[in-house]
């Protein structure tokens, strides 16, 4: 049984690099390499960082614009090295359309989340609320794939790994609320992504037949 809407089509190529995750890796890097341009850096960053709706800078575009600027290179790589080790999978089970608007609304809903509950006053940087987005849902629909770990070097189901990081944010959101770090942006991405696979009906790797 196939449970995607016919809307939404899987790819029929299985890539380590499928359109979606491609392109999005792509204009995070030319958006890192302008961030660090004289000249263009500054404009970039007012314009397109989220800033707290009261500070008077804020503008609706950086609901979405604020995904593709970081604030360092450990920043982005590692945002957008788990964009690409699980984003292609999830694309490329789900496809790119379902997969494209999944990433754009997470994000978002990060945002909204982290406006309402933990902005504080300084302007927001990174993908990393679509990233956890992405997260959540290779862990549903892929719970029983191991994943290495580093410390220690060891596997555990996915499931695990994306409940243990959720535990650690919200953890760390209630305690930690001025570490400078966006851990409600990043609980509110996987929460958008839980609601948007249970309203879509889809089913992971286990329950296809």
């Amino acid at each position: 049984m196939n449970y995607q809407s016919p809307n939404y089509q899987p790819n029929t190529q299985i890539s380590i690099f499928p359109p979606a995750v491609k392109h999005l890796l792509i204009i995070n890097a030319l958006c890192f390499v302008a961030l660090n341009t004289p000249i263009i850096g500054g404009p970039l960053f007012a314009y397109g960082a989220l800033w707290p709706i009261g500070s008077g800078h804020f503008d609706i575009w950086q609901l979405v614009s604020y995904m593709f600027l970081h604030a360092g290179f450990s920043h982005i790589f590692f945002n957008l090295f788990a964009l690409w080790m699980f984003g292609q999978a999830i694309e490329n089970y789900w496809g790119t359309r379902r997969f494209t608007v999944y990433y754009f609304l997470t994000g978002i809903g990060a945002a909204l989340l982290h406006m309402l509950i933990g902005a504080g006053g300084a302007p927001t940087l990174g993908a990393s609320g679509a990233v956890y987005g992405i997260l959540l849902a290779f862990g549903m629909m892929f719970p029983e794939r191991p994943i290495m770990l580093l410390f220690p070097p060891i596997p555990i189901k996915a499931k695990y790994f994306v409940a243990g990081f959720g535990v650690i944010e919200l953890i760390s959101g209630l305690s930690r609320a001025n570490s400078g770090v966006a851990h409600f942006a990043h609980l509110g991405g996987m929460l958008v992504g839980f609601i948007l696979i249970k309203y879509w009906g889809l089913k992971g790797e286990s329950y296809r037949q």
